[in-house]
């Protein structure tokens, strides 16, 4: 993974678009040594989605199992 200052990636955004669009590469933009955000391949993107819906579905799936409390129990518990 390539690292560029945020000054660098302005000057050569275009380029920097096309490396990530046509070869797949990732490249981190920093300010002051540190990571501001990453500029991925819209299939890294797509695959992330993906991996988040299914994290939330298993998260749905283990919630449903669990016993549910009462609406009156929930609003006390929090402060409503």
């Amino acid at each position: 993974m390539t690292s560029v200052p945020i000054s660098e990636a302005r000057e050569h955004l275009a380029d920097l678009a096309n490396r990530v669009a046509l070869r797949g590469e990732r490249v981190v933009v920093e300010r002051r040594g540190k990571n501001l955000f990453a500029l991925v391949p819209v299939e890294d993107v797509e695959l992330l989605e993906r991996l988040e819906d299914k994290l939330d579905l298993d998260a749905i799936r283990a919630a449903k199992d669990e016993p549910s409390k009462p609406w009156a129990e929930v609003k006390k518990a929090l402060g409503l």
